[in-house]
């Protein structure tokens, strides 16, 4: 019965837990009096502030696997064309970058192990078999990370525009209440001006 009850209470959210904005069909649903307002205006852009911060580690997530993604492809490419030399082949001479501005010149003989940079420098010898499958299992968690960072950014601009809508109609809905209570109370200071309406 707790359980029923905790799932009664939990917002909904995207398949990696951001939660939906609510959509403000009816104000008065949300804001029962003009000084509920100001209030409920904050609550929204408190919102709006949370999902625009959620929207920018996104986009920073995003550009980092861009920038990470060509990189595992081009060494997945290197270790297949390694695993395609036959033994007894003539070593190859081949360029390979130190750094962004230094490259080297290596004779590469047939191989039946590669070395991989891992992060944190650290580096590890992996038969070429192996390096195949790790390197294609992070190339395809990547392309997976990268579809979820994009669902992810499309969901949460629609989030955003959902709640400045909702704050919108929020905001209007005070400006028709001042209104309504203004013409009210010029109407009633007529009334006490001129007595009654019908003379």
């Amino acid at each position: 019965m707790a359980d029923k009850e905790l799932k009664k209470d939990v917002a909904p959210t995207n398949p990696r837990g951001i939660p939906y904005a609510p959509f403000v069909d009816r104000v008065e649903d949300y804001v029962t009096s003009r000084s509920d307002v100001e209030a409920t205006l904050k609550n929204f852009q408190e919102m709006i502030s949370k999902y625009q911060f959620m929207e920018a580690n996104q986009q920073r997530r995003a550009a980092g696997l861009k920038d990470k993604m060509p990189d595992i492809q081009k060494t997945l490419d290197t270790v297949r064309f390694l695993k395609t030399r036959k033994p007894g082949s003539d070593p190859i001479e081949a360029t390979f970058e130190l750094n962004d501005t230094l490259y080297a010149k290596a004779h590469i003989p047939p191989t039946d192990e590669v070395y991989l940079w891992l992060g944190a420098n650290v580096m590890l010898s992996y038969p070429i078999q192996e390096a195949e499958e790790l390197l294609s299992s992070k190339l395809a968690a990547a392309k997976q990370s990268m579809e979820n960072c994009e669902e992810d950014l499309d969901f949460l601009r629609e989030q955003i525009t959902t709640m400045e809508v909702a704050t919108a109609r929020v905001y209007n809905w005070d400006v028709t209440m001042k209104r309504k209570e203004k013409s009210e109370q010029g109407a009633l200071e007529n009334v006490a001006k001129n007595g009654t309406p019908n003379g």
